[in-house]
């Protein structure tokens, strides 16, 4: 049987090392690798010449390899033999370059690294504002990017909370924003710069989790939108209580279709329309026009509007209060797309 295993899919592990311990093995590394070079020219000593004294001591032969391997060499010890310049050739120099690489490798992943992670981030958070927060990037959260997208929403636009640092990559992939963390604690929601999002989505997979985030999200904006995805519907009111403005129960959602179905396809197939970006129509919402300010509903011209909500309260097109749009009022319509 053929080997179809693609040679580019890595398998990624948490790295069991500390930082002091990474730090301590590479030390070992290096010193190891300085003790090879001393031992091959304490063995080849003959090789050897100090332009000083004459003689070759084991200090000596310390003192040349170091300012050997570290390519400062100051010619007052040399090799003057064949063997002894062999060795300094294939050996000494390949030390030399893995030794520069530990250093380099070392500077960059414990400082240099760091610190421009540092400055990358608040560069990202300082070009946050008017952005969506969507917390979680499971099956629903990746749909509501991706939608969000087909909205017209740019992707750095769009801040995806998760603790799966996996799923940050995926999310980051398409080209959102990733923060990596719990999004019920304040300092990931305050990483996100939530006191400037635009809208926070939560669709966290359970009720309990979401329930903690959507208090967070509200307790470090009380004005920002929220929209929930909830599974049980006794924890709506729940959820509207902890400040959600908006809940989906997907679950409720889609049995009503399931049932609509049956005996009105094509009016399920419009609600379907409605809902996405990708239709040929779209339900939307804005606030009144001045210009229809006492105007009734049906005159609306930019779309077919179908309902007012006026003071938390809706009115739909066949309801009096329809008859004339007062001051305040936000008006729903279908848009064609």
């Amino acid at each position: 049987m053929a080997d179809d295993r693609d040679p580019h899919i890595a398998l990624h592990r948490r790295n069991r090392l500390s930082t002091t311990a990474s730090l301590a093995l590479r030390a070992l590394l290096v010193a190891g690798l300085f003790g090879i070079a001393v031992a091959g020219h304490w063995y080849d000593r003959g090789g050897l010449r100090d332009n000083t004294d004459g003689a070759i001591s084991f200090l000596d032969v310390v003192y040349f390899t170091a300012v050997t391997v570290t390519t400062v060499g100051y010619g007052d010890i040399v090799p003057v033999t064949p063997s002894a310049r062999m060795f300094d050739t294939f050996v000494v120099t390949p030390i030399r370059l893995f030794v520069w690489l530990i250093f380099l490798g070392s500077a960059y992943s414990f400082v240099i690294k760091d610190s421009w992670s540092r400055v990358r981030t608040r560069m990202i958070g300082k070009s946050l504002s008017g952005h969506f927060i969507v917390c979680g990037y499971g099956a629903s959260g990746a749909a509501a990017v991706e939608e969000l997208c087909r909205e017209g929403v740019a992707a750095d636009a769009i801040v995806v909370v998760d603790c799966d640092p996996a799923m940050i990559g995926l999310a980051v992939a398409t080209g959102v924003t990733g923060v990596t963390g719990d999004a019920s604690h304040n300092a990931t929601l305050e990483a996100a710069h939530i006191a400037r999002a635009r809208g926070v989505l939560i669709a966290t997979g359970r009720d309990d989790t979401a329930a903690l985030v959507t208090l967070t999200a509200r307790q470090l904006n009380p004005h920002v939108p929220i929209s929930v995805n909830v599974r049980a519907h006794e924890n709506e009111d729940l959820l509207r209580q902890a400040g959600a403005n908006a809940i989906i129960n997907p679950v409720r959602l889609g049995g009503h279709l399931l049932a609509r179905s049956s005996a009105h396809r094509h009016a399920v197939e419009y609600i379907a329309d409605l809902a996405g970006a990708h239709g040929c129509v779209a339900l939307c919402e804005r606030p009144a026009l001045p210009a229809e300010i006492g105007q009734p509903l049906r005159s609306v011209s930019t779309g077919l509007a179908v309902r007012i909500i006026r003071k938390g309260a809706t009115v739909g097109f066949w309801e009096a209060g329809a008859n004339s749009i007062e001051a305040g009022d936000t008006i729903v319509e279908i848009l064609p797309v």
